[in-house]
C-alpha cells in the first residue's frame, strides 16, 4: 500500500474522534437550522397571503378608498353602479349579499368593479371601469364611461356622510351629487309586468339626501389599516438566528421568548440592549 511521503521528525496529524457531545451539538444545530428555514418560509407565506387577499371589506374613511371597489347604491334591493364595454352606465342588483345588508355585498359581475385612484397632487378621485375607460358626468348629469383621459368631467370628490358613518357622497366638480332614482312602484305598472326596470343613476342632485348616500366596498389588501396590520404581524415573526445575530451570541429559550414578546409589544430595542449589557457583565464579571 502506498503511503504519503513523510520526513523524519515531522509530527503525524492526530485523528479527531467524534464524541457524543459533538454529535449531539451538530444534530441540535441541524434541527435549529431547519426550524429557522421553516419560520422564514412562514413569514414569506404570510406576506404573500396578505398581498393576495381578495376578500371584500367596507371602506370606513375617504383615505381607505383605493384599488378595486364596488359602489353600493341605496336601492331596494341594493344595487351597484356598473358599466358595459361601450361605456353605458347603469345599475345592477347585487346577488352576492347576505340578508340584503349592503355591508356584506361583493361583486358577482366584472361590470360592477371600478378601480379608484387619487389624482396626483389633489384630493380628488377618478374611477376606471373594467374596460379601461373613466367614469364621467356631463353638465346635464348623465354618466358615461367612454373617456381614455381624465378631465374635470372625470374628476370626483369623495365626501363622508356626517350623520351616517361608513357611507359616502360622490360629488362632481360642479358641486352636484351622484344620486339614484328608484323606478316607479309596482302599483303604477301593468298587471302583466313581473319585473321592475332598474334604478336610474344621475349626477345632477344639488343636495345630500338618502338617495345620494352610498357605501363603498373594496378589496381588503388595499385597505391601509388592514394592510398595515398584516405587515406588522409579518414583522413580528423573527427567526432565532436573526435574534442571535443581533445580540452577538447564542440565546437561551427564555431570552428568545423575551425578545419576541418585546417585538410584539414595541420595546424590542430596549430589551435587546438589556440583554447585550447583561452579556458583557457575564463575560467580564
Amino acid at each position: 500500500m502506498v503511503k504519503a511521503l513523510t520526513f523524519k521528525g515531522e509530527k503525524k496529524p492526530k485523528k479527531r474522534k467524534r464524541t457524543e457531545a459533538s454529535d449531539s451539538a451538530a444534530q441540535e444545530d441541524g434541527e435549529e437550522s431547519k426550524k429557522q428555514v421553516k419560520r422564514s418560509d412562514d413569514v414569506d407565506e404570510d406576506a404573500n397571503a396578505a398581498e393576495q387577499d381578495d376578500s371584500w371589506v367596507s371602506a370606513d374613511t375617504v383615505n381607505d378608498v383605493s384599488g378595486p371597489i364596488m359602489i353600493v347604491l341605496p336601492t331596494e334591493p341594493p344595487s351597484a353602479l356598473a358599466c358595459d364595454t361601450i361605456g353605458k352606465v347603469f345599475t345592477i342588483p347585487i346577488e352576492n349579499i347576505v340578508d340584503g345588508n349592503p355591508s356584506s355585498a361583493e361583486p358577482h359581475d366584472v361590470r360592477q368593479v371600478w378601480v379608484a385612484n387619487k389624482i396626483a397632487g389633489t384630493e380628488n378621485y377618478r374611477f376606471k371601469g373594467h374596460h379601461g375607460k373613466f367614469l364621467s358626468c356631463d353638465k346635464f348629469g348623465i354618466f358615461s364611461a367612454t373617456s381614455d383621459a381624465v378631465s374635470p368631467l372625470e374628476t370626483f370628490v369623495l365626501l363622508p356622510t356626517a350623520d351616517t358613518p361608513g357611507t359616502f357622497q360622490i360629488q362632481t366638480l360642479r358641486e352636484t351629487f351622484l344620486a339614484v332614482k328608484e323606478p316607479p312602484s309596482s302599483k303604477s305598472t301593468t298587471a302583466s309586468s313581473t319585473k321592475l326596470p332598474p334604478a336610474e343613476v344621475r349626477g345632477d342632485a344639488t343636495e345630500m339626501t338618502f338617495c345620494t348616500t352610498l357605501r363603498i366596498r373594496m378589496q381588503a389588501r388595499f385597505k391601509p389599516r388592514i394592510k398595515a396590520s398584516k405587515e406588522e404581524k409579518a414583522r413580528e415573526k423573527i427567526t432565532r438566528s436573526e435574534l442571535e445575530s443581533a445580540v452577538g451570541r447564542r440565546l437561551s429559550e427564555d431570552e428568545v421568548k423575551r425578545l419576541k414578546r418585546a417585538r410584539r409589544e414595541g420595546d424590542y430595542h430596549e430589551v435587546l440592549l438589556d440583554i447585550k449589557v447583561k452579556s458583557k457583565h457575564d463575560k467580564y464579571g
